[in-house]
């Protein structure tokens, strides 16, 4: 009957999100560490393929540097923000006292801002626009990460150790060479796009990362090179990072100084750098590649954030990414992938998907759950 699978595929899905919240200082590590297992190797293929004329430099030479470059890369983050960052946690109260004092002065047209619904201004920007306690909140989750940062290393080493052996298991899992190759297909497919994706990303967060920080530091912003390795950081995080990533600056630009004039031209450059860089250059470079729908992909930040916090949030998109992806291949979940997509075209046509599949292999013609061939043998049966 398809009530109780239906039923089973619920209890699984509610397990599985029960066992993701229960078990987070073990599986976030691990999901961290083959992120950063895949962006080694990423960079590994990428210096494997330069070459100068016959030269090109050997893979275990290629893989060292990449290790070595990703150390020094995050040394260098670990340590600017260790040196800035007490800085303005022991700042963020100021900055808090000078917006509220700034809100609560201004004179809006209609409105009495200093009584709304009968409660002090202040308070009511203490509990919407609370520095302190955002910038603790940062601080909080870089310290956890910190602090699993040896379970990190270890997963990472594993993933190493075994990635030799992946195509292998994979081959002793799956018996039929065209199942074998289809399996392949898909987790080249999920590597691909997720390259894409991250470099895409890489690019223009880094680019929105510059001039951001170019005009904090042109305007005299305090703490110019934090907002800009911030706002870098938050473009990873769809829609609401960028949203954050422009107000963030602008109320510091707006609490260090006397008039509005430096909180406007803050709000309006880095406004315009989202804007040209988020909605021009970037879908341009994407282009059609992952068609996914932009509400889906609120929901899923949503759905990360709230069971793995910040690090959820960088995460969801590569998560959504990999669960379409997989989903466009069966013929039963497709609707699932059409749903999740922007337009409902999905790249993988209907008669690329695995009719079936079987880790034992054989003729590869063993039935799927609840397909027609069990409906004809349980009428056998009975």
């Amino acid at each position: 009957m398809k009530v109780p699978n239906y039923l089973a595929v619920v209890l699984l899905v509610v397990v599985v999100f029960y066992l993701l919240i229960v078990g987070e200082s073990l599986l976030l590590p691990l999901v961290i560490a083959i992120a950063l297992w895949y962006l080694i190797n990423t960079l590994a293929a990428t210096l494997g393929r330069l070459s100068i004329g016959s030269f090109s430099i050997p893979g275990p030479i290629c893989l060292g540097l990449s290790v070595l470059t990703f150390l020094a890369a995050i040394w260098g983050v670990v340590n600017f923000l260790s040196s800035s960052f007490g800085g303005v946690l022991e700042m963020a109260p100021i900055y808090q006292e000078n917006l509220i004092r700034r809100l609560e002065s201004m004179s809006l047209p209609f409105v009495d801002v200093g009584d709304i619904q009968g409660e002090n201004f202040g308070q009511m920007v203490i509990e919407w626009i609370d520095l302190p306690s955002y910038a603790t909140s940062l601080a909080g989750s870089a310290a956890g990460i910190l602090a699993s940062s040896s379970l990190i290393l270890i997963y990472i080493g594993f993933l190493f150790f075994e990635q030799g052996q992946f195509r292998n298991k994979i081959s002793a899992l799956i018996s039929d060479s065209e199942k074998e190759k289809e399996v392949n297909g898909i987790f080249d497919r999920i590597r691909d796009d997720i390259q894409k994706y991250i470099t895409i990303k890489m690019f223009t967060s880094t680019l929105t990362g510059v001039l951001s920080f170019g005009l904090l530091l042109l305007m005299g912003v305090d703490f110019a090179g934090v907002w800009g390795l911030l706002i870098f950081l938050l473009n990873f995080i769809p829609t609401i990072g960028s949203i954050i990533a422009t107000m963030f600056p602008a109320m510091i630009a707006l609490a260090q100084s006397d008039g509005y004039f430096l909180f406007l031209l803050v709000l309006g450059g880095i406004g315009a750098f989202q804007v040209m860089i988020g909605n021009v250059i970037e879908p341009r470079l994407m282009g059609s590649s992952f068609n996914l729908s932009p509400i889906v992909i609120l929901l899923n930040l949503a759905l990360w954030g709230t069971i793995w916090g910040i690090p959820g949030a960088f995460l969801c998109v590569p998560f959504l990414i990999i669960f379409t992806i997989i989903m466009s291949h069966f013929p039963r979940t497709r609707p699932i992938a059409i749903v999740l997509s922007s337009d409902g075209d999905l790249r993988v046509p209907l008669e690329e998907a695995l009719e079936t599949f079987s880790f034992t292999g054989g003729s590869g013609n063993a039935p799927m759950l609840g397909s027609g061939d069990d409906g004809e043998h349980d009428k056998q049966g009975d």
